[in-house]
């Protein structure tokens, strides 16, 4: 906050002890974090294109089937028995 002269006051109140907080520690949740996030930035014309996520989860699951059976070799025919 600013003061009428112009110098910034620190808005920290007396009565906080910093000292009772402990050391600050780096990436404390980050692994908790990333094992329960799993989040994708859309591009802008790809997020115009999908309302909600679920429209965005069943275009990729309908992708992946396809890119499944594509990936697939041919099986064998089986030559017809001779009547």
């Amino acid at each position: 906050m600013k003061r009428a002269n112009g110098k910034k006051r620190d808005e920290m109140r007396e009565e906080y002890d910093l000292s009772q907080l402990g050391p600050a520690v780096r990436g404390k949740y980050y692994k908790s974090y990333r094992e329960g996030t799993n989040v994708a930035l859309l591009d802008p014309d790809i997020a115009r294109a999908f309302r909600t996520s679920e429209e965005v989860n069943a275009a990729l699951r309908s992708l992946l089937r396809v890119a499944k059976a594509a990936a697939k070799p041919p099986g064998r025919k089986r030559a017809k028995p001779r009547s």
